[in-house]
């Protein structure tokens, strides 16, 4: 058998892996938001359960691993069944809505029971995949490792890029193609066959490899860092995600808030951490001191994403060049999509290069040192579950306590202080020793200079330079409010004759302010929006308005004496904070008595908390 040659087709193959995988998370999104009937809900938890099942199943494989003599046998059977699930998961996700809608929720009477029900079988939806998804590296991994005996760094290296290359690429496909041709059906049945495909493929070959893979010693090594490296691991998966979520938001107010837009910016994140891990391929296995390595690359990781605090400014100047020079056809449209990417790696490749290294290298400390084949599942489970916490605190913590730069800064930390760790360990000495003196006053002071004098500019952040290509308002315009929500970035822009409600920096709604000036079309569409809804329908005693904005369609609403409630149904409760700024023009939401607010998705509200209200 032809060793190189055979690890060549299993570095294709799991490629093909990842770009399926990454294709389940996009695709189950979308699925799951019809049920959850809150788009970034659905995707917090496809998220959360992608991750913590990745997670578990990789924990799950380093406890028995060394049970199997054939790994890729095993990881045959595992991406089988994952193919299997696959190509049945459409038919099941309809029956399983149907039975939900027809039968389960007329049953329960609490509201709380109906929505403890979504989570929990949103949750089983997803899990078992995402368990099977996250034992196909480290059974990959081990197997190829047992062939490629003494290059466990390379091999490793190998296995992360082309599982995230394969990755990248699939968001891309799936969004920019397969949805469109296939639909979400079609594409999730693609992702299927393509597990089933790759199931096939290695299975003829591991024929091939029962009698010539060895399996590593189990692990009697006392290596008294092993522990420190699980922990590198978890922290450096919480501040990647950390970035992740915050430049998502960041970013979505350069580019737009659009799903391709999100996609490029998966994708572009994606990139780096397989860029990063192609480049350490061929040097891991010289370093001579790992941990050491490590620990620089985590400081440079943590300083690379502070510096894109002071560039996310100017990357609003890049997407105005860029919107000045197309036009608005097919073709330009491509070309947008095309510079919005460059823009986004600008922001995100340094940093992701880093963490793309950092893997493989725990890894294959951990592995060096003797640890066993243990090692690849338990650094993996590490970092999944710390990106599961990171994405966990930026979203209820972060984002609403601290905002997008003071989340920024958190991951920063997180990342600069563990790389002094590593660095401390690696060579014996304490973290505040006379050698250590001066880069940890040095580091700190520049920290502390880019939280006091670095600052995220909310003109250019609320400009909607994606729609009209500006980047500045005028001299005596000014932005009001502005606020990190969980779900959104909320803010009030008042100009000489308007006040604008916007939301990631698109305008939402826009109320004249200007005595004598005409209406803005917005406050036509508001106000006869309530007048039609009266107008169908006299007799009603009670109405519900989905979605606050300016407040001003509610504010019509509870003008007609005849309702007796009027609830407004908002899912970010920053966007109630900004309406308020429209003061008098919206006055009936905050001080009328029959007005109810409610922070909540509709199609939530609906079948759980409005049986409550009515009781």
């Amino acid at each position: 058998m032809n060793v190189d040659k055979f690890a060549i087709t299993l570095y294709l193959v799991f490629a093909l892996s990842g770009f399926s995988g990454l294709i389940y998370e996009s695709i189950w999104s979308h699925y799951l938001k019809l049920f959850l009937g809150h788009a970034a809900y659905a995707q917090i938890l496809v998220l959360a359960i992608f991750m913590g099942g990745m997670g578990f199943g990789a924990w799950l494989c380093s406890k028995l691993v060394h049970r199997f003599k054939n790994l890729l046998l095993l990881y045959a059977i595992v991406e089988g069944i994952i193919g299997l699930l696959g190509l049945g998961f459409h038919s099941f996700f309809v029956s399983l809505l149907s039975f939900s809608y027809d039968s389960v929720f007329p049953s329960l009477e609490n509201p709380n029971l109906v929505q403890l029900y979504k989570w929990l079988i949103s949750a089983v939806i997803i899990l078992p995949q995402s368990i099977l998804l996250g034992s196909t590296f480290p059974l990959m991994s081990n197997g190829l490792i047992r062939l490629l005996s003494g290059k466990s760094g390379y091999s490793l290296s190998m296995l992360y890029f082309s599982n995230s290359i394969g990755a990248a690429i699939g968001v891309l496909t799936s969004r920019f193609y397969l949805i469109e041709k296939a639909g979400l059906p079609g594409t999730i049945l693609i992702a299927g066959v393509i597990n089933v495909f790759v199931a096939l493929i290695v299975y003829l070959m591991s024929k091939t490899t029962s009698e010539d893979s060895v399996p590593l010693n189990k692990s009697t090594s006392n290596f008294s860092n092993s522990k420190l490296l699980l922990i590198a691991a978890f922290i450096t998966g919480a501040a990647s995600f950390i970035y992740e979520i915050a430049w998502l938001r960041m970013l979505s107010m350069v580019l737009g808030a659009s799903t391709h837009a999100f996609e490029l910016m998966l994708s572009a994140f994606i990139f780096g951490l397989a860029m990063g891990s192609l480049w350490i391929r061929n040097r891991i296995e010289q370093i001579i001191k790992p941990m050491k390595v490590a620990g620089l690359i985590q400081i440079l990781m943590g300083t690379f994403a502070l510096l894109t605090l002071p560039l996310y400014n100017h990357t609003f100047n890049l997407m105005s060049f860029i919107m000045s020079a197309l036009n608005t056809t097919d073709s330009g449209y491509v070309l947008f999509n095309i510079g919005s990417h460059l823009i986004v790696l600008l922001v995100m490749l340094p940093t992701t290069f880093c963490a793309g290294m950092t893997l493989p290298l725990f890894t294959h400390i951990l592995i060096a040192k003797g640890y066993g084949e243990k090692g690849v599942g338990q650094i993996y489970a590490s970092n999944t579950l710390g990106a599961i916490c990171g994405v966990a605190f930026v979203v209820l913590i972060g984002m609403p306590y601290f905002g997008l730069k003071g989340s920024m800064l958190i991951g920063s930390g997180l990342d600069i202080v563990l790389g002094f760790v590593l660095i401390a360990t690696a060579v014996q000495q304490p973290l505040f020793s006379s050698a250590k003196f001066v880069p940890v006053i040095l580091y700190s002071t520049f920290f502390i200079f880019v939280v006091s004098f670095v600052e995220l500019d909310t003109a250019k952040m609320t400009a909607d330079v994606f729609r009209h290509g500006h980047v500045s308002y005028d001299e005596n315009d000014k932005v009001l409010f502005y606020k990190d929500g969980k779900t959104a970035s909320i803010s009030i822009v008042k100009t000489e004759t308007l006040m604008s409600i916007k939301t990631n920096g698109k305008p939402d709604a826009a109320i004249t302010i200007a005595p004598g000036k005409k209406a803005t079309t917005d406050e036509y569409t508001m106000t006869l929006l309530s007048a039609l809804a009266i107008a169908h329908y006299p007799k009603a005693k009670t109405v519900a308005s989905i979605g606050m904005g300016s407040g001003l369609t509610s504010h019509t609403l509870l003008s007609w004496p005849e309702f007796t409630r009027v609830d407004t149904i908002e899912i970010e409760s920053a966007v109630i904070d900004a309406a308020r700024y429209f003061g008098s023009r919206v006055e009936n939401v905050f001080s009328d008595p029959r007005s109810k607010i409610y922070i909540e998705d509709a199609k939530t509200f609906f079948p759980t908390s409005l049986k409550s209200t009515t009781s």
